[in-house]
């Protein structure tokens, strides 16, 4: 029998291949896997959002950098960011940690901190969890639950021809806040007496360390009428992002790069490490902000709003989506982060 490796298919290709013989039995299965929470009918006026997401040590965090207070608090707000890019509020949570015997009881409590923090900031309940031993490092796994109508739920399959295509925030900043923090713990380890070289980078390091969910934008779109016609959060980095949008929606994009935003900091230590600011924002991930799009009769509900700036627009090109400078035109490809790439 021929072996696959798992890098071959890279984790959407992997679920893809894992869930084609899927089919639902219970008919309140609105929607399953390929967005970012499933769908269900609960019998009331709005459909229950769901979604899971773990954090592994040395996958997705360091600990000889990141503090565990922020560890939990950022494992809570990337799991509500998944509700906020279905359009829906965040209600409840649930928990679950593999903890090694290296970690004492005041480590656990500092997580739990980050975690009350996190639940306060967003308004959702902790509501249950499981806790077991792991041989190796720390596993965290949250389920978040949140509502939404049915009419108000963003897919990311919904975009058409010409719609404007839109971001919160400014990208880059948490990447770049990863570069800093892994050149700081090399120089460490090679020199335990060098003091860490941070001043003037509190931005990008926050960005990295405690991002935030834009459940705000959700509630601001809400008084304002405005339901995104697609929409997907940015963990992965804009161009595989927006490549989602465009596979799901079966459409192409035209994206600007002197539109995308960027914070200055993000330009200043980019260029000190010499690399494009740009390349960052395209490719780097972890910023949580929300990549959507907008019909062009809604686009003056959002033209003017301060974290909401236009990037580009749709086309009919399939799955096609291209970066436009003054360079010229350049296919973008999903170069973000890879589960099981090499």
């Amino acid at each position: 029998m021929s072996r696959t490796e798992l890098g071959q298919l890279g984790e959407f290709g992997l679920i893809d291949r894992l869930t084609q013989q899927l089919s639902f039995t219970h008919p309140h299965t609105t929607f399953g896997i390929g967005d970012d929470a499933a769908v269900l009918q609960n019998g009331s006026d709005k459909q229950t959002l769901v979604s899971t997401d773990m954090l592994v040590e040395g996958i997705h965090f360091d600990l000889s950098y990141v503090p565990l207070q922020h560890l939990g608090y950022k494992a809570v707000a990337v799991n509500v960011s998944d509700i906020a890019a279905m359009n829906g509020t965040p209600k409840h949570i649930t928990i679950s940690l593999a903890l090694s015997n290296r970690f004492s009881v005041e480590a656990v409590e500092a997580l739990y901190a980050g975690i009350s923090a996190a639940c306060q900031a967003y308004n959702v309940d902790l509501v249950g969890g499981d806790t077991t031993s792991s041989r190796s490092g720390l596993v965290i796994s949250v389920t978040v639950l949140g509502e939404a109508p049915a009419d108000k739920i963003s897919y990311r399959k919904g975009a058409k021809p010409n719609d404007i295509l839109c971001v919160t925030g400014d990208l880059g900043a948490a990447y770049l806040g990863l570069q800093i923090f892994e050149r700081e713990k090399r120089v460490f380890l090679e020199d335990p007496e060098m003091q860490p070289q941070l001043e003037g980078k509190e931005y990008i390091l926050g960005r990295q360390l405690r991002p935030e969910a834009r459940t705000n934008i959700i509630y601001e779109m809400a008084d304002l009428g405005l339901v995104p016609t697609a929409m997907i959060d940015i963990s992965d980095g804009l161009a595989s992002e927006l490549l989602h949008l465009c596979r799901h929606s079966q459409l192409g994009a035209v994206l600007f790069a002197d539109k995308i935003p960027l914070h200055q900091q993000t330009l200043e230590v980019a260029e000190s490490l010499n690399l494009p600011a740009l390349t960052a924002a395209l490719y780097g991930g972890e910023d949580y902000e929300l990549l959507f799009t907008v019909a062009q009769a809604d686009f003056a509900k959002i033209e003017k709003h301060d974290f909401i700036t236009p990037i580009g627009y749709m086309t009919d090109q399939h799955s096609q989506a291209i970066l436009r400078s003054d360079e010229g035109d350049i296919d973008l490809q999903a170069q973000g982060w890879n589960h099981f790439g090499s």
